[in-house]
C-alpha cells in the first residue's frame, strides 16, 4: 500500500544535505545558520535557577508572563510601540512554529499567499499543506530589491496573506522605510494579513535601523511579527520564539496554537525573562556580529569571490561567477568535498531554481573558524 502525505514532493532540506556532507568530509560547516560558540553562561545559569526554583510544569498557554512583559518592554524601548503582554504576545516553539500556526489559522484552500524568493524554506510547504496557493515574486541578485509594481500586479481578491522577511535570510539584505510604506499603501483598505518574519531584528549593520511592521500604524493593524530568542541569544537548539499581533489577530492565532503546541519549555522562558532585564543582552548584537562580518570580509577581500557586505542577519552571500560556471548546488558540494568548507546554494530558495551563481556562508562562528574558512576561500 502507498500512502501520500499532503507534501509528497518535499525532499530532505538543503540544510540537512549540506550539514551531512560537511560531517562526512570533515569540512568547516558555514552552511546551517547556528553559532559554533556557547550560549551565554549567565543565561544558562538563570535557566538552571528556574528549574531549581520550580518552573518545571506547564507554562501558561500564552507563555510565561514575565517573559511576555520583557518582550512588551523591549518593543516600547526600541520602537516606542508596544504589545499587551497578556493579550498580544505569545511564546512559541521557535519562530518556525509561529509561522506555521499563523498560516494554519488563516489560510484556507484556494487562498493565495505572496512570498518573496529567495525565501526561507518553511513558508511554501506551510501554505501548501493548508491548501493555499503560493504566489512567488523573485528578488534579483545582487541587491534583492522588491519591484512594487510586480507586487501590485499579483494582488487579487484571493490574496489572503503576504509574508515578508527583514533582515532577509538568505540574502542578508534589509527592507527600507520606503519598502514598508509601499507595502502599507498596497494593503490599506484590504483584508490582507501580513506575516513579518523579524527573527534577525537585532542583527543589522552600518548603523541602519530595523523597519519593523509595528512602526507603521496601518501595517500593525493587520500584521503578525515572528521572532526568535534562539537567534538572539545563540541557542537555536532551545527552540524558543514568540509572535506579536493585535488582539483581534492573536485571539485567532491562539485557537490553533493551543492544540498544536499549547505551551513551550517553561524554565527556558523564565531564564530568558530574567536575562532580558538587561537590554544590552540584545542591543549589543549589532556590533558583535558586525565585527565578525567585517573580519570575514576583510580576510577574503583578495579572493576571487565577489560580494556586497551583508546588511543584516549573520549570513554573507558570495558571488563565485569569476571562478566557475557550475550550478550552485554542484559547486557547493564540490567545495565541501574537495576544499572542506560547506555553504548553502541559493538556487534552492529561488523561483524555478534560478541560479545566480551565489552561495550563502554563515559567519556566526568563532574568529578562529572564520580565519580558517577565509584561508580556504582564498585558495579557490
Amino acid at each position: 500500500m502507498v500512502y501520500n502525505s499532503k507534501l509528497p514532493n518535499v525532499s530532505t532540506t538543503i540544510f540537512t544535505v549540506m550539514s551531512a556532507l560537511a560531517n562526512e568530509h570533515n569540512a568547516l560547516n558555514l552552511s546551517q545558520g547556528f553559532p559554533n560558540f556557547s550560549s551565554p553562561q549567565k543565561l544558562n545559569n538563570l535557566v538552571a535557577d528556574a528549574m531549581n526554583n520550580g518552573y518545571n510544569q506547564y507554562a501558561p498557554m500564552g507563555g510565561n508572563l514575565d517573559l511576555r512583559i520583557a518582550v512588551s518592554n523591549k518593543y516600547d524601548q526600541l520602537y516606542k510601540n508596544t504589545y499587551h503582554p497578556e493579550k498580544e504576545i505569545t511564546v512559541t516553539a521557535g519562530a518556525t512554529q509561529a509561522i506555521y500556526t499563523i498560516i494554519s489559522a488563516f489560510v484556507r484552500p484556494g487562498d493565495e499567499v505572496i512570498i518573496f524568493k529567495p525565501a526561507y524554506d518553511c513558508y511554501q510547504p506551510a501554505i501548501e499543506v493548508n491548501g493555499g496557493k503560493t504566489i512567488s515574486i523573485q528578488l534579483l541578485a545582487p541587491d534583492y530589491k522588491v519591484d512594487w509594481q510586480e507586487v501590485d500586479s499579483k494582488l487579487s481578491t484571493k490574496t489572503k496573506m503576504i509574508i515578508i522577511n527583514s533582515p532577509h535570510n538568505p540574502s542578508g539584505t534589509i527592507w527600507s522605510k520606503d519598502d514598508m510604506l509601499q507595502l502599507q499603501k498596497l494593503t490599506k483598505d484590504t483584508d490582507i494579513i501580513v506575516l513579518s518574519d523579524e527573527v534577525y531584528e537585532h542583527i543589522i549593520f552600518d548603523k541602519e535601523a530595523h523597519q519593523s511592521v509595528c512602526l507603521f500604524n496601518d501595517l500593525k493593524e493587520r500584521s503578525f511579527i515572528t521572532a526568535s530568542f534562539g537567534k538572539t541569544f545563540h541557542n537555536t537548539g532551545w527552540k524558543i520564539g514568540y509572535c506579536c499581533a493585535q488582539e483581534h489577530l492573536m485571539s485567532e492565532f491562539r485557537k490553533v496554537h493551543q492544540f498544536n503546541v499549547f505551551s513551550v519549555n517553561h524554565p527556558a522562558q523564565k531564564g530568558i525573562a530574567d536575562y532580558m532585564q538587561d537590554s544590552e543582552t540584545y542591543l549589543s548584537l549589532n556590533m558583535f556580529f558586525q565585527q565578525k562580518r567585517d573580519l570575514f570580509l576583510n580576510l577574503i577581500s583578495e579572493s576571487r569571490f565577489k560580494f556586497r557586505p551583508s546588511q543584516g542577519t549573520y549570513f554573507q552571500v558570495l558571488d563565485y561567477s569569476k571562478i566557475t560556471d557550475e550550478h550552485d548546488v554542484d559547486f557547493a558540494k564540490r567545495l565541501t568535498k574537495n576544499f572542506k568548507i560547506a555553504s548553502i546554494p541559493l538556487s534552492v530558495f529561488n523561483e524555478a531554481g534560478r541560479d545566480d551563481k551565489v552561495l550563502r556562508f554563515c559567519f556566526a562562528k568563532t574568529d578562529e573558524t572564520l580565519i580558517r574558512a577565509a584561508e580556504i576561500l582564498c585558495r579557490i
